[in-house]
């Protein structure tokens, strides 16, 4: 396993998972149902720019960020002015609303900040270019999943506006819609296909069901009925309809207020001023209600919000645009209890549905005073329509719509990562791979006078986690091919030194054993390290005796070899007796007469072929029951025993092993650690790891070499190739321009850092073929 930001490596899990399969099922059971995404772009309008929009993305962006902790939440604000607004830390870029060059900077900063998913507030009006068309070259550019939610879905849309639409449908993995109406218009009118379309209520503020005079000291109103309309203040939004009904209303409700609360629309102050305020003014005060209209002129806060909402008696939504297919305010004011009385815009009509609320013609003074007054003059009916409206709102609270909208980014992206035809994901990878040449710059770039860093970001060597004996044996033993391969070459030569006197500092002469990790300081972070750890610089000390023609490597490491064998009898790990028996095999290469090392060799074949029975079966021919990490090297070790049964074993459980990796397309495709694969069980897809494929063609190699069946060699290639892109996305893992090698195969992308156990899978994968490809070639 590994971290999505730096691509640790979990090799303590993968211990863990070998010694207790139990765990390993009960990981792989939590992790099937639902795996989060954690790496998401909100793109849109964003407080503290005043629109409904801006409130809107930073109140599910936040929503979201509460809900899910581990979840990384960066936002992207569209500027509709040369300066910005003062926004939080939480929006991390800046796209200027009428310039095509900051949309796609803003791509590019999406992909170099490995977003997983991007959450997009469409409305035609926030984006430039005719109906917001500049939003498409953005979305063309990024190479996410991208979940559209729709603030607007017009029934009938002009040329521009249904081309945008189309184009929508066509770039976003999924639409968000709050409201049944604007999902069946997506169907009906635009043709979308049911399936990528989720119904999710507008969130609203979790408000206890109280009794409004709770409130109402705040802003001087006790003893009254409040009538309320909050909002940025524009024509659209019918409020003289309001003031025109309230003599009536006043006539039976004398003790009444109605207060308007909220700035003008920003757009609408640039173009005209406060001409449509000061109208509503003069209309209060021409017919007589001046006292009773209360104008609070400004852009409230949530906690003002709240006092508001919870001070009203009767909410009013009196608006004049029937095709308003989501009003955040009048989700406000439902999911907090109110009695509301609207005009029957698409929204409303659906949210006040089952006498949840009462609807009234559009600009229908007369409908709206006797709505207001009949549901003032019974308060047991309105108590049980605030009841109703208060219980449905509670599907609507801030914390359940961030679990739906989870649901819907990891719909997206699993949706992406489904089987995809072998036409489709391969047609852009050549026929024909060649083996890359050799690039050892990551290597050397990855490397100082200690030894080699475990991890890196992107293909920058990463100091925080520093080293390992786990790479550095890795690394040893690659430069060993690399000798055997090329001859001595100095540079190599003086990577070798670093890496073969780290292992020698990592033994601890005392207890026998290796430590693993080490800090940027050369500080020890455990007295002992694992026994993977331990057996794989064992695999390095033999690789050296068995290969290296340099005498000082060779006496090193017979040291190291001869002082670290003995204790691997008390190990329990299989992959350590694994990684020993390949370094016994190794070493046996220079001394085949060693006899304790002999038996050392015959023990660890017979813990091996003894845990192969207790665990197999014609169904099942594995050595656990669960496969995990490195499995491959498993049969191979039992490959290179010599013992006829057990090479067998070793034969019959890896050919059993690639079929079970090999996709649908016949291309290489590995066990993820995401839950691994347990006996009985769904086999994880991903993520993908270059060990694994590492692993498979040294059994492959080794098979290759004993049998001279060469399909083995052909299964080899095969694997290597998943390094090449032939894999289950397509996508290349090597990177030719650093020679390193990224380090997962993620499900929807790979992750771009290259660290030094995927970087040396690759290389010391490459050397494994080339050091017998000029005498015997391999098929691409």
């Amino acid at each position: 396993m590994w971290c999505f930001v730096c691509g640790h490596s979990g090799r303590l899990t993968a211990r863990i998972t070998a010694l207790l399969p139990s765990l390993a099922r009960d990981f792989h059971l939590a992790m099937q149902p639902h795996q989060s995404t954690r790496h998401i772009a909100f793109i849109g309008n964003y407080l503290p720019r005043h629109c409904g929009i801006a409130t809107f993305t930073t109140d599910i962006c936040e929503a979201i960020a509460a809900e899910f902790p581990a979840a990384s939440c960066i936002a992207g604000a569209i500027n509709d002015r040369t300066e910005g607004y003062d926004y939080p830390p939480r929006v991390r870029f800046e796209i200027d609303q009428n310039d095509p060059e900051s949309y796609l900077r803003a791509a590019d900063f999406l992909h170099i900040n490995n977003v997983e998913v991007i959450s997009v507030q469409h409305e035609f009006g926030i984006y430039g270019g005719a109906a917001g068309d500049l939003l498409l070259d953005f979305l063309k550019h990024v190479k996410k999943p991208v979940i559209a939610t729709l603030h607007t879905v017009l029934q009938c849309p002009n040329a521009d506006q249904s081309r945008v639409m189309g184009e929508l449908d066509r770039l976003c993995a999924r639409f968000i819609v709050m409201a049944e109406r604007g999902r069946q218009l997506l169907m009906d009118v635009y043709g979308v296909d049911p399936a990528k379309i989720d119904l999710i209520p507008h969130g609203v503020i979790d408000m206890p069901f109280v009794d409004s005079n709770f409130y109402k000291d705040i802003f001087d109103a006790e003893g009254k009925t409040v009538l309320l309309t909050f909002g940025l203040l524009s024509e659209n939004k019918g409020i003289e309809t309001a003031i025109r009904a309230l003599p009536a209303i006043l006539r039976e409700n004398p003790d009444l207020v109605y207060m308007i609360v909220g700035a003008t629309h920003p757009h609408l102050i640039a173009r005209e001023g406060e001409i449509y305020r000061d109208s509503l003014v003069e209309l209060a005060e021409r017919i007589g209600v001046s006292e009773q209209v209360v104008f609070h002129n400004h852009f409230v806060t949530l906690e003002e919000l709240k006092e508001f909402i919870g001070g009203c008696d009767v909410y009013l939504t009196p608006y004049r645009n029937v095709e308003q297919i989501t009003s955040g305010t009048l989700a406000y004011a439902f999911g907090a209890g109110k009695a509301i009385v609207s005009t029957p815009y698409w929204h409303a009509l659906e949210l006040l549905d089952d006498d949840r609320g009462i609807t009234v013609p559009f600009e229908d003074v007369e409908a709206l005073s006797k709505a207001v007054n009949d549901l003032l003059a019974h308060p047991t009916r309105m108590t049980a329509m605030r009841k109703r409206a208060w219980k449905e709102g509670r599907k609507m609270v801030w914390p359940e719509v961030a679990r739906r909208y989870m649901k819907s980014f990891d719909l997206a992206r699993a949706t992406l990562s489904l089987p995809i035809p072998a036409t489709d994901v391969l047609a852009k990878v050549p026929e024909i791979l060649p083996i890359p040449p050799m690039n050892l710059d990551h290597l050397y770039r990855m490397t100082d006078h200690t030894g080699i860093f475990q991890h890196a970001i992107y293909h920058i060597p990463n100091y925080h986690e520093a080293y390992c004996t786990d790479d550095n044996a890795r690394a040893f033993i690659l430069t060993i091919f690399h000798q055997e391969e090329h001859g001595s070459d100095a540079g190599v030569d003086r990577l070798a030194c670093s890496y073969l006197a780290f292992l020698w500092y990592a033994f601890d002469a005392n207890r026998r054993r290796f430590r693993n990790f080490m800090s940027h300081d050369r500080k020890w972070l455990e007295s002992m390290g694992s026994e993977d750890s331990h057996a794989r610089a064992l695999w390095a000390a033999g690789t050296a005796l068995g290969r290296s023609g340099n005498e000082g490597f060779r006496s090193l490491s017979a040291l190291l070899f001869q002082r670290g064998l003995g204790v691997v009898r008390h190990f329990s790990s299989p992959r350590a007796w694994a990684f020993t028996l390949v370094a016994i095999h190794e070493y046996l290469r220079a001394f085949s007469g060693d006899r304790a090392v002999a038996e050392m060799r015959d023990l660890l074949v017979s813990r091996l072929m003894d845990l192969f029975r207790a665990n197999s079966s014609d169904a099942w021919p594995w050595f656990e029951r669960i496969a995990t990490y490195d499995n491959a090297k498993l049969p191979h070790a039992l490959i290179l025993s010599g013992n006829p049964e057990a090479v067998e074993t070793g034969l019959l459980s890896l050919s059993w092993l690639l079929e079970q990796q090999t996709s649908s397309s016949g291309n290489f495709s590995p066990i993820g650690c995401h839950g691994f694969w347990p006996e009985g069980m769904d086999k994880a897809r991903f993520d993908q790891q270059p060990v694994e494929a590492h692993a498979t063609i040294s059994a492959c190699m080794a098979a290759f070499r004993l049998t001279g069946d060469r399909a083995w060699a052909d299964d080899a290639r095969r694997c290597f190739d998943w390094f090449l892109g032939r894999n289950d996305l397509g996508l290349a893992l090597y990177d030719h321009a650093t020679g390193g090698c990224r380090d997962a195969l993620l499900h929807d992308h790979i992750n771009e850092n290259q660290g030094a156990e995927s970087t040396l899978a690759f290389h010391l994968s490459r050397a494994e073929l080339s050091l017998h490809v000029s005498t015997t070639p391999l098929c691409s």
